[in-house]
């Protein structure tokens, strides 16, 4: 279980394939003092699990399943990931209830600022769209936030100033892909209204 508040921007310095998957290797020396191989971190979103730990950095693996639902298929040398180890028991909850099961990928169709923050408006999946709502939960790339308007496909979230320095979304420009995950809660009141078949 995660927060979406990210801890850490990671820097991917090795991307090595693997059978039919990837390895990627990111320097991150504040996140990896107390990280143990076995761990999970959510790269910009996704839950993985720590496969190598060395001073001041750590790998993962990706595979195929990963690398078609999420943009972690893009990352090369010099990419910049949102990263968060998974919360401790008894730690304190600031964001909101995030899985690290990237739902699908969206694409930014807008990033504009407005004064001091930044407008980022994102196309969001059909399959994904009911359950966004204004003033709801989204995670984008990892970062827990609150969805300012839904009109025409699109979602709009408002960065503020820390969340552009404290994370790569100030990074993100028309075109890109993002990783979402939408509310869990929602899915689950969805299916359970739904009766299981």
């Amino acid at each position: 279980m995660f927060t979406g508040i990210i801890e850490a921007i990671g820097n991917v310095t090795e991307v090595a394939p693997t059978e039919g998957g990837v390895c990627l290797w990111i320097e991150a020396p504040t996140l990896t003092r107390g990280m143990a191989i076995g761990n999970s971190v959510a790269v910009n979103g996704a839950c993985l699990t720590a496969t190598e730990v060395l001073d001041g950095g750590f790998s993962v693996a990706a595979v195929p399943e990963t690398l078609r639902r999420t943009n972690l298929g893009s990352l090369s040398p010099g990419s910049r990931v949102n990263l968060e180890r998974a919360m401790p028991a008894g730690g304190r909850f600031e964001g909101h209830f995030v899985q690290g099961h990237v739902d699908a990928t969206g694409k930014v169709v807008s990033a504009k600022n407005d004064g001091e923050e930044r407008r980022l408006a994102v196309q969001v999946p059909k399959r994904l769209r009911r359950y966004v709502v204004a003033k709801g939960s989204i995670t984008i790339d990892g970062v827990s936030l609150t969805v300012v308007r839904r009109k025409k496909g699109r979602l709009e979230v408002a960065l503020i100033p820390h969340t552009l320095d404290a994370t790569t979304l100030g990074l993100r420009q028309r075109g890109d892909r993002v990783n979402l995950e939408v509310d869990m809660i929602a899915k689950y009141v969805e299916s359970v209204l739904k009766g299981s078949s």
